[in-house]
């Protein structure tokens, strides 16, 4: 296509373009691996996605290790509350599920990913059962009990311990890892991906903190790396995700030359417990589960504001419901609105969400006889890796899955309870993928031609979280996103000032006394250095889509624009700090195996 941006023309690229697993790699600047180990397969990450990857090849006989950044059942898996959205139920169906995921979107799914999510779903939470993970069921039957949230027109949300279910599948799938044996190197960061000479992955790089078998910077050297390394709400002052997510997955597949889509849609969930205007980090999620049942969002006299916004009202999808939280807070002119679900009374409260109870509790609330203030804060990331239906990303031989990940299942705002699924699809799918030819070698991995990237102190950790927030939140606009944008690429050039010599390069001689110290290697820096590159690429894909469209929205451009915006951004990263993007032709993705030079002028 041909258009304009607000980094200028574009420019359609000619047939002889190099494909973007054919660009030149970066890695972060860190110290050499000190040791090894060789493995067929290595997945990054232990939530649903990276577990049933892994098992499902180390079931098939492949030699596989999975690397997670802190304990085996630490990452954003067990947070969940809601549940798995499956058809079920009597009367469902994957074409209805299909439908609901599809108006949810917004115009932007890619409409074979959902119908492969939809009709092979049913068949996968039924592999889970069959894996340990045990349910809730209807009272005195054997019948899996559905519950019912935001956008679906159908109970379909199979739910576990109540409001635990990501608990309980983290669990199941942790003791069919241990079961089995599988290899697992715990407490370990993913720094970068390694490649051959061809462009093919083999294998990644990897820090481990703490004692164990291995200890500091070391390799895995596989033909394929399967990314499932969850979310990036840490972004953002004030998130649903643990502080283990820090985008490290989209990072990594960035620097590789791997293409991302989509990352301006970051769904904001409604119903967070609000702590306070200054309340920074995790925050406690009031599950969509709890509308299900009954509660409604009220303001401060009880007035039910859903009413007539939407004909599911409280049930609306995330990005209705959140948009209109703020708005009417706006209007009454404070930062919080009240759900009220006083009318389930105790002992609902203590059966079915034992887990919000608690956490409400915990921080002065009792849900059962006051409503909960809730306000929206960061929740899932919509876009990601870009993936065909088998995972397989542009870099060949590197797959993702999960939240890092982006299908085209969920297009401009996740439905709810389709994440879970997602995860358990796409991984088996991934795994037959892998499984399908025969185990091979990777090639020699080569070292980049790029100096390494410069690290953020750090302390930019907040900065970056307050800009964001500010700048790229619920709330955007023009001037909000170019403040941001140019907040950020200040602390780019910080970072590459303070690590560059004299002489142009990197580490050949002391820095002048008058500028920063470069900042060192460590788990920290690298987190937030991860941080600022995922923010980057979310506020370059923001500024660029001029309209409103599910959970991205534009206060300067109230409309969805089908016209000009029903398709997708497809972003690349160059040495040195350059953002590349190219705009798809519709809504639907092109291959993964050969994508064409980006038709855009860079974006610094």
């Amino acid at each position: 296509m041909t258009g304009t941006g607000p980094t200028g023309p574009e420019t359609p690229t000619g047939p002889d373009t190099p494909t973007s697993h054919q660009n030149p790699t970066l890695r972060l600047h860190a110290p050499a691996p000190g040791w090894s180990i060789e493995a067929d397969v290595v997945v990054v990450g232990s939530g649903v996605a990276g577990l049933t990857a892994a098992l499902r090849c180390a079931a098939a006989g492949r030699r596989t290790v999975v690397v997670t950044k802190a304990r085996l059942d630490d990452g954003s898996t067990r947070w969940a509350q809601g549940g798995v959205a499956a058809a079920l139920g009597e009367g469902d169906t994957p074409e209805q599920h299909l439908t609901d995921t599809l108006v949810a979107g917004a115009g932007l799914c890619d409409e074979d990913a959902v119908r492969t999510l939809v009709t092979e779903g049913p068949d996968a939470v039924r592999r889970l059962i069959a894996t340990g993970a045990r349910f809730d069921t209807a009272p005195g039957t054997d019948e899996i009990a559905l519950g019912r949230e935001g956008g679906h027109h159908r109970r379909r949300i199979a739910h576990a311990g109540g409001d635990a279910t990501g608990a309980e599948i983290s669990r199941a799938l942790v003791d069919a890892v241990r079961a089995q044996g599988l290899r697992t190197i715990e407490n370990a960061l993913v720094l970068d991906l390694l490649t051959d000479a061809d462009g093919r992955t083999a294998g990644v790089t990897l820090h481990v903190m703490g004692e164990g078998q291995h200890d500091g910077v070391g390799a895995v050297h596989a033909p394929a790396v399967v990314l499932a390394t969850g979310g990036m709400g840490q972004v953002f002052s004030a998130t649903t995700n643990p502080a283990v997510s820090t985008g490290d997955g989209v990072a990594l597949a960035l620097r590789a030359g791997a293409e991302i889509s989509d990352l301006e849609f970051v769904q904001f969930h409604p119903t967070v417990l609000y702590l306070g205007p200054d309340a920074e980090g995790q925050q406690p999620l009031i599950s969509e589960a709890v509308r299900g049942e009954g509660a409604h969002l009220v303001d401060a006299d009880g007035v039910r504001f859903m009413v007539g916004q939407h004909e599911l009202a409280e049930l609306a999808p995330r990005d209705i419901v959140a948009k209109a939280i703020l708005r009417h807070a706006q209007e009454r002119g404070t930062e919080h609105m009240y759900l009220d679900a006083r009318h389930f009374g105790a002992q609902m409260w203590e059966q079915r969400f034992p887990t919000i109870l608690a956490a409400c509790r915990a921080h002065g609330n009792d849900p059962v006889t006051e409503p909960i203030p809730v306000a929206p804060a960061a929740h899932h990331a919509s876009g990601g890796v870009r993936t065909d239906l088998y995972g397989r990303t542009t870099v060949p031989g590197l797959y993702a899955c999960g939240e890092v990940a982006c299908t085209g299942v969920h297009g401009a705002n996740r439905l709810a309870s389709n994440s879970l699924l997602e995860g358990l699809v796409f991984a088996e799918r991934i795994a037959d993928d892998i499984t399908s030819a025969p185990a091979g070698r990777p090639g020699p991995a080569i070292e980049p031609a790029a100096a390494p990237v410069p690290l953020l102190a750090p302390e930019a950790r907040i900065t970056i979280q307050r800009i964001m927030t500010a700048g790229a939140g619920v709330l955007r606009s023009a001037t909000s996103l170019a403040e941001a944008a140019t907040a950020l690429a200040r602390l780019q050039r910080a970072a590459a000032e303070a690590a560059t010599g004299p002489d142009g390069t990197t580490g050949t001689t002391p820095p002048p006394a008058d500028r920063p110290k470069p900042a060192e290697p460590g788990v920290e820096a690298w987190e937030v250095t991860n941080l600022l590159l995922v923010a980057r690429v979310l506020v370059s894909g923001a500024m660029r889509r001029e309209e409103t469209r599910g959970c991205h929205w534009r206060e300067d451009h109230a409309d969805r624009d089908d016209s000009h915006w029903q398709r997708h951004f497809l972003v690349t990263h160059r040495p040195p700090h350059t953002l590349h993007i190219r705009t798809t032709d519709t809504a639907a993705f092109p291959a993964t195996t050969a994508a064409p030079a980006p038709e855009t002028e860079p974006t610094q």
